[in-house]
């Protein structure tokens, strides 16, 4: 590749991270969609290369799927990408785990997007934990540029320790837009080659055992790795009052808290295992120390335990100098600055505070839309029961928490609206009623409906089938055309399996055949199905 041949674009950072695994000699990508990291595979499946090469770009089931999927083309050789929320990765945990054992053949990167301030998540969690337990390296892009770049480095770094990846990317970096250079022409995929130490990919025990200790070791390799990555860096200051290690996107929040420069050392980390050196070194030359990172006090807490710093003073998010909830900002991180008596510049003069104009605006089911008409027929007919619960799960349908409809009970993660009320039932609850949605109930709700099958626990189950997985823009949904099969085929007595189309006109019948299947002493199934009000203007 000539250096000539580059071009200049403007990407989000989803889009910047697709399209440098594409120009990487990308041959997988696997993904199941969740904000802030939908748009890597949507970028994927548009481009034109990507096409040209036929290049995977189908939505997965799930993550923990993707995640499976995603191994078994690195253990072809091939170069293979796996996308998810941060809460993703509790689903896929255990594959990603036992890839650390088998490691990786074909580069293999990890995609977690973190959701800091949860605009449209459950939690806050920090996906570098996720790394640290698995005792794999972790790239941390700072801007859109590194997150082009580190595709390559990534699979590069994958394929020379044999490891998976994991790349961690937060709300702000994947959803705002800077312009780049970019590869004008995409490196060739990987041969079809297969690993050159097979065992590693059987995890029985007796192989496993001589595999973790060889893992243990790679890990402190890597750390030496770290030191000299070029997406860490120790940066010399004048001023030796202080020193800051700043993480991931919290590298440019200090640069726009000092735009004429930075007057303290920094250690700017985008890569782990953590560079402990540079962290000493900053230690021994600084008086205090100030850690500033995007989400959980995962560096800070290394600092102050295992890196063994007690000798100089350390301030972050423990000790309550930077905000410990929610997203880092360049305003919050001007207020550090004050907390600990040290001055910041920048826009602290004119600061943006929000308008107290404008009201804040609740979201809300769309207009027109059909889980509207089942929140509405639920309502009618539980109003006749005494304390009757509605266990709901991950989805549009989620809002039927909220007024006008209040339908809702509980919320915790995807698929948990059927084993929760199969619980619930389990207790003597009565009536106990789950709605999932088609994509969420593909996802993660089949097995627990197999529970309740085999049991004929007293419940129903409302699948909100609107033809799409409308949360996140209207990807494609697993199950759509196949819910009933799907749903015979785990054992569902027909007699007691229902479709139905949710629609103004027909809330009478809704509400009808609601009362009919809770008044069942067993399981049943009610598909209330129409296609998505969004999906429907598109088309």
């Amino acid at each position: 590749m000539k250096k000539e041949e580059k071009a200049r674009r403007l990407l989000l950072g989803d889009e910047a991270f697709a399209l440098g695994a594409i120009n990487s000699g990308l041959s997988g990508a696997y993904a199941y969609p969740g904000t802030p990291s939908t748009e890597i595979m949507e970028f994927i499946q548009g481009n034109q290369t990507a096409i040209d090469r036929d290049i995977h770009r189908k939505w997965s089931s799930n993550e923990k799927t993707a995640m499976e999927e995603a191994l078994g083309m690195s253990f072809c050789g091939k170069r293979s990408i796996v996308c998810m929320k941060h809460v993703g990765m509790n689903v896929a945990a255990d594959p990603f785990v036992n890839s650390a054992m088998t490691g990786a053949n074909g580069g293999l990167l990890v995609v977690a997007a973190d959701d800091p301030s949860m605009h449209s998540s459950q939690n806050e969690q920090d996906s570098r934990f996720y790394g640290d337990f698995a005792m794999i390296p972790v790239l941390e892009p700072s801007d859109q540029r590194e997150a082009y770049n580190m595709a390559g480095y990534g699979f590069e770094l994958s394929e020379k320790h044999g490891l998976p990846v994991l790349v961690r990317f937060v709300t702000r970096l994947s959803h705002s837009r800077a312009i780049i250079e970019t590869d004008k022409d995409a490196r060739k995929e990987n041969d079809f080659h297969y690993p050159s130490k097979p065992e590693q990919w059987v995890l029985m025990p007796a192989l496993s055992r001589k595999r973790n200790k060889q893992l243990v070791k790679d890990y402190v390799e890597l750390a030496e790795v770290s030191e000299t990555s070029p997406y860490n860096c120790y940066i010399e200051g004048k001023d030796k009052s202080l020193g800051i290690i700043a993480t991931g996107i919290a590298w440019n929040y200090l640069k726009e808290v000092f735009p004429d420069g930075i007057p303290y050392s920094v250690v700017k980390i985008s890569q782990y295992p953590l560079p402990e050196k540079m962290i000493k070194r900053l230690s021994e030359n600084s008086d205090r120390l100030l850690v500033v990172e995007e989400g959980q006090p995962f560096v800070e807490r290394k600092v102050r335990g295992e890196l063994n710093i007690g000798l100089r003073p350390v301030y972050g998010k423990l000790t309550g100098e930077v905000e410990r909830t929610g997203e880092l900002t360049p305003d919050l991180l001007r207020e550090t600055f004050k907390k600990i008596g040290m001055e910041a510049c920048g826009e602290e003069e004119n600061p943006l505070t929000p308008s107290k104009v404008v009201s804040p605006r609740p979201p809300a089911l769309c207009k027109g839309c059909g889980h509207r008409d089942v929140f509405q027929a639920l309502n009618e007919a539980l109003a006749d029961y005494e304390s009757p619960k509605v266990f709901g799960d991950i989805g549009c349908y989620t809002l039927g928490y909220l007024a006008p409809f209040n339908a809702i009970d509980t919320v915790v993660d995807m698929g948990a609206s059927i084993t929760m009320a199969k619980g619930a039932a389990d207790a003597g609850q009565h009536p106990a009623v789950a709605v999932i949605g088609d994509s969420t109930f593909t996802h993660s709700g089949m097995t627990g409906l197999l529970d309740a099958v085999n049991e004929d626990s007293p419940v129903t189950v409302i699948i909100t089938d609107n033809l799409t997985t409308g949360m996140t823009g209207g990807q494609d949904s697993q199950g759509t055309g196949k819910l009933e099969d799907i749903c015979k085929g785990i054992g569902v007595d027909p007699e007691h399996l229902h479709t139905i189309t949710s629609h103004p006109t027909n809330i009478e019948n809704m509400k009808q055949l609601f009362k009919k299947e809770i008044d069942h002493k067993g399981l049943s199934v009610i598909i209330s199905r129409r296609e998505c009000i969004q999906t429907a203007r598109r088309h």
